[in-house]
């Protein structure tokens, strides 16, 4: 750390001088004694009465310059172990300080300014601007910034995710807002640009290849480590959190990027221009808008591509939420085409699905029209199997239903009320008993169970339980025979007593 020259100054004379202490002058001027001490080495300050204590560290001072010149990544603690086996009785402490200002460093390195032609570069990358809370999502709050090196106009987009889809949406508003691009794009090595790098040897996003021949510019990656290349970004995405983002109060992204827009177009455009502060930024890109590559005449597909998986369940999942398919196509696999505002779902080229895209998570985003086919289809289905089973059953149940079709009866319901019947009381009385109920033209279940209650007392059939009862309940609510009356007309039919005179 380089330690001021004011305060190195005050430390020499408070010292020299006034001849405090090494502790009193680090208690006033709120700084540590071994900073007080290191300036006064530095200056080679000589105390009142005699020099500066020697260190204990000086018998292994020769011993540890040649052990760093010789490792000059060796830790300091590994190293006070070394003196130490050697006889040094400092502390850890102190002893890693005293080695700091021994250690040999590399000599400080010189950077030309970098200057570019007009419409030669454009430098991008990320800012990431902290989160935003979305219903029970928390997204991250990315902005996209995009400079000109020559005349520094920018451009800033924000979006919930660094996504390609996202990336390349930025790139497309940023060219169409400048009217072109530039020859050479600049660029960290993000993995929406660079997948894999080994020394100069770098290969690209597929993805992100087609977009730049799709425009025709040259996308070059820094050299790692090599921030100073694209100091122009780093400079704008610091000019933007100062100047454009603290204390800013929004709605929503969208709200967000208006302002932006607003403050692109405003402030940042007629701020002086950094080669020349006479002029501004704006007269700066007049000149340098001519020069710029034209944008092709055919526009670039944009939106996220993914494939996904329906389970048994009509409904896809895509970042967090469930969006309904129609529910002919599930157990299959289907492509989504997702962007900010919309989520599209298709069957090869076949569009199956449009809806609101959902920034929350664990919503389910429904299409009614797909609910209400999946219920249509769920009643239709159960309607047709219980016609089949009372078909092998009754085959008359098909002609009594076909009647009640013409009528505009509920099938649904007379084929439930059917199938409760052949439950209670068998296929061969509900046969007899749909046959009684066509031969007199009403197609209706109750005129089936009127014909089956009268067949069963015709037999002297206990009525049907619908229930199965314990043994001891099913005993005491057993029907019981109706008793003949037969001997009470006896009473009635002896003839009467007459009277005697």
């Amino acid at each position: 750390m380089t330690i001021p020259l004011d305060l190195a100054a005050r430390i020499e004379r408070l010292y020299t001088v006034e001849h405090w202490r090494v502790g009193t002058i680090a208690r006033q001027l709120q700084v540590h004694r071994d900073t007080v001490r290191r300036v006064l080495r530095e200056r080679s300050a000589v105390p009142p009465g005699g020099a500066l204590r020697p260190s204990l560290i000086e018998p292994y001072r020769t011993f540890i310059l040649e052990t760093l010149q010789k490792y000059p990544t060796l830790t300091a603690s590994r190293l006070h172990d070394m003196v130490c086996e050697r006889g040094y009785a400092g502390q850890a402490s102190h002893f890693r300080y005293l080695v700091s200002t021994m250690r040999p460093r590399p000599p400080a390195e010189a950077f030309l300014r970098l200057r570019t032609l007009a419409g030669e570069q454009m430098q991008v990358d990320w800012g990431s601007f902290g989160h935003l809370q979305i219903g029970r999502a928390r997204r991250p709050l990315m902005g996209f910034v995009i400079v000109l090196s020559y005349s520094r106009r920018s451009f800033l987009r924000f979006c919930l995710n660094a996504q390609m889809d996202s990336f390349l949406r930025g790139h497309v508003e940023a060219f169409a807002a400048f009217g072109g691009l530039a020859r050479i794009l600049l660029y960290d090595n993000l993995k929406s640009v660079v997948l894999e790098r080994v020394g100069d040897a770098i290969r690209f996003n597929r993805d992100f290849l087609a977009f730049a021949n799709h425009f025709r510019f040259e996308p070059r990656p820094v050299a790692i480590a090599r921030g100073n290349e694209k100091g122009r970004i780093e400079r704008n995405i610091d000019f933007v959190r100062k100047s454009f983002f603290a204390g800013r109060e929004f709605t929503d992204v969208a709200d967000l990027n208006a302002q932006a827009r607003e403050w692109c177009e405003g402030k940042a455009f007629d701020r002086p221009w950094p080669q020349d502060d006479t002029l501004t930024v704006r007269q700066a890109f007049a000149t340098e808008q001519p020069r710029l590559l034209a944008l092709p005449a055919a526009g670039y597909a944009l939106g996220q591509r993914l494939e996904v998986s329906v389970a048994k369940t009509p409904y896809v999942r895509y970042d967090l939420n469930d969006y309904t398919v129609p529910h002919t196509h599930v157990r299959r696999t289907l492509s989504v085409l997702a962007d900010e505002q919309r989520v599209r779902i298709f069957d090869g080229i076949t569009e199956l699905a449009n809806h609101p895209r959902s920034f929350d998570r664990h919503q389910t985003i429904e299409d009614p029209t797909h609910v209400q086919a999946l219920v249509e289809y769920k009643r239709r289905a159960r309607a047709h199997r219980g016609c089949d089973a009372l078909a092998q059953v009754a085959p008359a149940s098909t002609e009594l239903l076909q009647m009640a079709a013409q009528r505009g009866y509920n099938l649904g319901n007379i084929t439930a009320a059917l199938l409760r019947l052949l439950d209670q009381y068998g296929a061969s009385s509900l046969q007899a008993a749909l046959l009684d109920a066509i031969a007199r033209d009403v197609p209706h279940p109750n005129a089936v169970r009127l014909a089956l209650e009268r067949a069963r007392e015709r037999t002297g059939q206990p009525p049907p339980l619908p229930l199965v009862l314990p043994e001891h309940v099913r005993l005491r609510d057993a029907p019981m025979r109706t008793p003949s009356l037969a001997s009470y007309d006896r009473h009635y039919d002896k003839p009467k007593d007459t009277d005697h005179d």
